[in-house]
This record gives structure tokens, sequence and C-alpha cells, in this order.
């Protein structure tokens, strides 16, 4: 049969209705695929930002089920503390470069250095580990930098801490070096300092009188209480001794003959930061809590050694203490309390 031009156009017309009809009734339910499209997390979770919001993810990790005693397993309670707002207050950055890493900082800071995280991010190993050169480092962070000024901070405010652990690195000089080219002062601390400057940062004036300071870090661990209107301060082996060869059991000993020093009028709450603390705190947060109750120590199955190491370290300041709450503040590091320390 021969068809004209118009009677072929009429029959293209009549077959693609056809499919269409046919799609229509059979083919997949828009309103279902709509859904779909929404509800879907990204590919991996959430971002891999380390910003402050990426890290209050509020799923709790089913790896850390407890199969410890009754005692152990009980559900961290809740920590009602609120910190005040700050008023009319000012951005200010600090970078601080520890032993893992770097970790910075946006902090709204007022008159009464009442204080305000707006910004961090945990972790950023890439200044060590994959800048050789002293060109590569000064590009490095000088981007680093550059983040930091989008989030409003002039970059005069911008200061940088090199953790107590952080100065036994090598790489540590070659950096500092460089930033002071750059025309940044670099702030060095003592574990002394360091323990200081977390307390004033973490913990509330409202709890000196009944509450210690504990900062478990990758190179040592800082405990500090106040005592006659001074910081009283310890250190200890840091989340990484195992690196070292050093024994769990040496570690648990010096840790707890250390804890013995707080006074027993302190001991019934600690405030504790630290990277090993942030991995526990994970586990157990309600929403996007600043405060979180840890679990006793027993009740965390921990599988990675500098987890375990740092978990060990815990349970010895407990036991030691007699400490049944631990509080981790996630706003709170050592370099805020250098910040709030400037006039």
């Amino acid at each position: 049969m021969n068809l004209t031009g118009a009677g072929k156009v009429l029959l293209i017309l009549f077959i693609a209705g056809l499919l269409g009809a046919g799609y229509y009734f059979l083919g997949p339910d828009p309103k279902k695929a709509i859904t779909e499209l929404t509800t879907k997390s990204p590919e991996g979770g959430p971002s891999a930002s380390t910003t402050t919001e990426s890290t209050a993810s509020d799923e709790g990790s089913s790896s850390a089920s407890s199969e410890s005693s009754a005692e152990a397993t009980s559900t961290a309670g809740a920590f009602s503390y609120t910190a005040p707002e700050p008023v009319d207050g000012k951005l200010k950055g600090v970078v601080e470069l520890g032993a893992s890493g770097f970790n910075s900082f946006v902090v709204n800071i007022d008159k009464d250095k009442n204080w305000k995280l707006e910004h961090a991010e945990f972790g950023n190993s890439m200044v060590i580990e994959n800048m050789a050169s002293d060109y590569d480092i000064r590009i490095g962070l000088k981007r680093y930098i550059g983040n930091m000024m989008d989030h409003g901070v002039s970059g005069k405010d911008i200061h940088f801490v090199v953790s107590s652990g952080a100065l036994k690195a090598e790489v540590t000089g070659k950096i500092i070096k460089v930033l002071k080219d750059m025309g940044y002062m670099v702030n060095t601390v003592t574990p002394d300092q360091e323990g200081s400057l977390g307390l004033k940062c973490a913990l509330p004036a409202s709890f000196n009188d009944k509450g210690f300071f504990t900062d478990i870090g990758s190179g040592n661990t800082k405990i500090a209480w106040t005592e006659g209107g001074a910081i009283k301060t310890l250190e200890t082996y840091g989340a990484k001794y195992y690196e070292k060869g050093v024994a769990d059991d040496k570690v648990y000993e010096e840790v707890g003959a250390m804890s013995k020093q707080v006074p027993k009028s302190k001991r019934e709450i600690c405030f504790i930061i630290g990277g090993v603390p942030f991995d526990l705190a994970k586990e157990v947060r309600n929403g996007k809590e600043r405060y979180t109750v840890l679990k006793a120590a027993e009740a965390y199955k921990l599988d990675k050694a500098k987890s375990k190491a740092g978990g060990n370290i815990y349970k010895a300041v407990a036991d030691a203490t007699g400490c049944k709450t631990f509080v981790f503040d996630w706003d709170a590091n050592f370099t805020i309390g250098f910040l709030l320390g400037l006039k």
C-alpha cells in the first residue's frame, strides 16, 4: 500500500499516541518517582565536609553496641546546661596545627568573653601529608586561609596555634617557617598551657567547684582543674601511645595515678574533648546538641588501634576519679581558649 506524505504523518502520529497512552497506563508511577528522587540520600551519605553541621550527624552507630555489665550499658543521660550567647561579638579565626592535622574554627566572641562557634573543620591533614616543598605548603595554606576568610573573618584576625603534640613532628617546623614568611604569627604552647586553655574554653565557670577537664589528644592527654584561683594541669600519654610500643597496662596505671590528683570535690563531672572522645560522642549524640554525655568506657566496643588506646585512657581517668559523668563539648577546643585570652 502506497501512502501519501500526509498519510505517513497521520500514521506516525497514531503510533506515537498509542505509545504515549501505553506509557501513561502501564509505565512507572510519576508520584513514586518524584518521592524516590527527593528522599534518596546522596551517594556515600552526608557530605564529606567536616563543618560543624556535617559532623553533627544524629545517626547512632551500631558498632558500639554494649557487651558489658548493666552499669556500663546504661544509657547516657542528658545535660541541660546552655552556654550564654555573645552579644555584639566579633568574628575571629584560629587554626590548630595538631599532631594529626589541621583543625580550624571561626568563633564569635563578645567583650564579656561569651562565645559561639560559627564554623569548624576537623582533621584536615592535607598540609601535613601532601606538601613536600615550601611552595606546596604556601599554596595549600593560602587556600586554607582563604576558606576561613570566606566565612567572614578578617585576615588580621586569623591566628595559628601549634599544639604541644605537633611540636614533636618533623614537618611542623617547615610549616611554621612558611607561615611566618607569609606574615602570620605562629603561637606554640606547652602541654600545661594547652590544658589551661582547654579548661578555659570547655569548663563552664559554674562548674569550677565540682568539675574537671580532660583532653585526650593524639600526642598527649591533658587533665586540668581549678584550685585556689589557679589552674592545675597534668600531662600524660596520648591516644597514639601504641605507636611507641607502650603497653596498655602501663598507660592505664600512669593515667590513673595522675587522675587521682584531681581533688575529690572536683570529680562530680568531667568536661572532655579530643579525637577519641569525639568518636565516642558521635555514637550517642542526640540531634545537634552541643553537649553529649558519654557512655561508660566499658560500654563501647572499639576495634581501631587509636580508639582502643583512647578508650583505655578514658577508662583510666574514670576508674581513678570515680567520675560517672563525662560531657563532650562539640564546640570546644583549646585554641578557642587562646582566642578568649586575646584583647
